[in-house]
């Protein structure tokens, strides 16, 4: 049974960075093998992706509203995915989750949904 568990996040004034981890245990291969990415849920608003990193050519994807901002990136060795959040914005206050399978529609280029392992979730807060 894989299991998601994250930390990091907390409160930043606007414009300043965090990280966020989540470290996958209980996986059948290594981490390479699976995408995994990032989606966030502020108060009163759907589940959105933000962003994942594809299985063995670690090709990252963004939304549009964190491009430039953000990186994606993982420690095969260590079973990490990480998410930096740089030029945060009060906008992106919400709850950050660490989710596995993730990607687009190859037609559409929708973030596609499907049942997923979700981490347990890290509140980000960005206010002055």
């Amino acid at each position: 049974q894989v299991q998601l568990v994250q930390s990091g996040g907390g409160l930043v004034q606007p414009g300043g960075s965090l990280r966020l981890s989540c470290v996958a245990s209980g996986l059948t291969l290594e981490l390479d093998h699976y995408a995994i990415g990032w989606f966030r849920q502020a108060p009163g608003k759907d589940r959105e992706a933000v962003s994942c990193i594809s299985s063995q050519d670690a090709i990252t994807d963004y939304a549009d509203f964190v491009k430039g901002r953000f990186t994606i990136h993982r420690d095969n060795a260590e079973n990490t995915v990480f998410l930096q959040m740089n030029s945060l914005k009060p906008e992106d206050t919400a709850v950050y989750y660490c989710a596995m399978p993730c990607g687009r529609d190859t037609v559409t280029g929708a973030w596609y949904h499907t049942k997923r392992s979700w981490g347990q979730g890290t509140q980000v807060t960005v206010s002055s």
